[in-house]
């Protein structure tokens, strides 16, 4: 090789060891930029698994230490296994979760449908405090209707997005969105799971209103629901004596009330800044299910209203961050999943919280996130790794479904069809615009134009 040419060689080599310095640091900032939502929503919930592991571990150790079940720390243990698995989940899923959950929706709904259903086979089913809402053996215990919570939100958001105009129009809401949503309710009320209800039907409705449903037919659905809860209730001791504790707990202190008002002495002890962590009294053999479904009664009494007003400032701002997410979303599937998501989390978190606060009856819900739980605690942070991919610009198409001809007259048909901006930005990629269209014409009919001029002047 001439000495010139390997000159020139080396010259471009180090030109461009010079410059993949700069495209690979421009890729990695590229790669490392994530939206304001997305840094408030992992924040949050990184602090309120943090403050879980601490919360857990005391409400948990001063029991199992008096009972002789190990050194204090096996909740704590479990509450790391099954959060590390959730994180993993949460994970896989914020990367690019909302583009692949879209084709398991129908088997995971199914698969959940059966699973509740296998809760109430004996020898398959397991009862704990007169409630039957665990399948599996020992310390693997899952609930399968934490996992139906999740796919009711996957599938709601897939049927409203292929044809939002249902909202318009209640028989073709009923059938079959409500009807699901209806059979799902149903069977885990039978278990009973009054709480997992209302959680459903609180996040059903949050889609409804997100998909723009009619105040009017909102108030119809609405009170169909309060009519059959009421319905339930009396037919369903168990349901009856949770509300008739709710209404004057300390009447029935010693029975039904009990949980309600050991609650309400534990909140009461901690006064505004708590008698400090781990000095709850109310935890040993006082509270009930100290660890799950009363921790936030553990919260007040050892951190007072200051832990429990933080604690409700990170639901504020995963509320917050979510709802924003859902708005700045780039197709309407994905928005209608950050706002199934986001009512998901927020519903249950706010039922948790006026159940020990004495304001909604007790359904056993736990507080996402911070109650020890291993199927809630999976779901809940499965449900958060959709938002996060939804907050960082992942999206979905789902092929929507313009009114029928034939139902024209009704107001389904009247309503204009709602294309998400993902929609609108393919089909101007695709298709000119009318201004296009205009312009086109216009330069087409001067050429034509000028060519006729030309030819007149060449045979004059």
């Amino acid at each position: 090789m001439p000495a010139g040419a390997a000159r020139r060689v080396r010259a471009s080599g180090a030109r461009q060891q010079q410059g993949s310095p700069k495209r690979a640091g421009s890729t990695a900032a590229a790669a490392g930029h994530q939206s304001l939502e997305h840094r408030i929503l992992l924040t949050a919930t990184l602090c309120l698994l943090a403050f879980g592991a601490v919360m857990v571990y005391s409400a948990s150790s001063a029991t199992t230490l008096l009972q002789g079940q190990g050194n204090g720390s096996s909740f704590l243990i479990k509450y790391v296994i099954y959060g590390g698995v959730g994180l993993i989940v949460m994970r896989v899923l914020a990367r690019d979760g909302v583009a692949k959950v879209q084709s398991i929706t129908a088997p995971l709904l199914i698969v959940s449908f059966v699973l509740v259903l296998a809760v109430h086979i004996p020898h398959v089913g397991v009862s704990v405090n007169g409630a039957r809402r665990w399948i599996g053996p020992g310390s693997l215990q899952f609930q399968p209707s934490e996992l139906l919570k999740l796919a009711l939100v996957l599938y709601s958001a897939t049927l409203l997005a292929r044809r939002p105009q249902r909202v318009h129009d209640l028989r073709a809401l009923a059938n079959p969105l409500l009807l699901v949503v209806g059979a799902a309710c149903l069977l885990v009320g039978t278990q009973p799971d009054l709480g997992s209800a209302m959680v459903i039907a609180f996040t059903t409705a949050a889609l409804l209103v997100a998909t723009g449903i009619p105040l009017r037919k909102l108030a119809i659905v609405g009170g169909a629901v309060l009519a059959l809860v009421f319905i339930y209730a009396l037919a369903r001791p168990y349901a009856r004596a949770r509300l008739t504790s709710f209404v004057d707990p300390w009447a029935h202190a010693a029975g039904s009330g009990f949980q309600a008002v050991q609650g309400q002495i534990a909140i009461g002890s901690g006064g505004l800044l708590g008698v400090g962590p781990g000095e709850s009294v109310q935890k040993i053999f006082y509270l009930p299910e100290a660890p799950t479904d009363f921790i936030l009664a553990v919260i007040a009494e050892e951190l007072g209203v200051v832990g429990v007003c933080a604690l409700l400032f990170l639901y504020g701002l995963i509320a917050y961050a979510g709802l924003r997410a859902a708005k700045a979303a780039r197709s309407l599937y994905s928005a209608l999943l950050a706002v199934g998501m986001t009512a998901l989390i927020v519903s249950q978190a706010l039922l948790n919280v006026f159940a020990v606060l004495g304001l909604a009856p007790l359904t056993g819900v736990t507080l996402p996130f911070v109650s020890y739980g291993s199927s809630s605690l999976i779901v809940m942070l499965a449900a958060m790794g959709l938002l996060l991919n939804v907050a960082a610009g992942g999206t979905a198409h789902v092929r929507a479904v313009a009114p029928s001809r034939a139902r024209s007259g009704d107001a389904s048909g009247r309503e204009p069809a709602r294309w998400s901006r993902d929609s609108r930005d393919s089909r101007s990629s695709r298709e000119p615009s009318t201004e296009e269209d205009r312009d086109r014409r216009g330069r087409d009919r001067r050429a034509r134009r000028a060519r006729a001029g030309g030819g007149r002047s060449a045979a004059g």
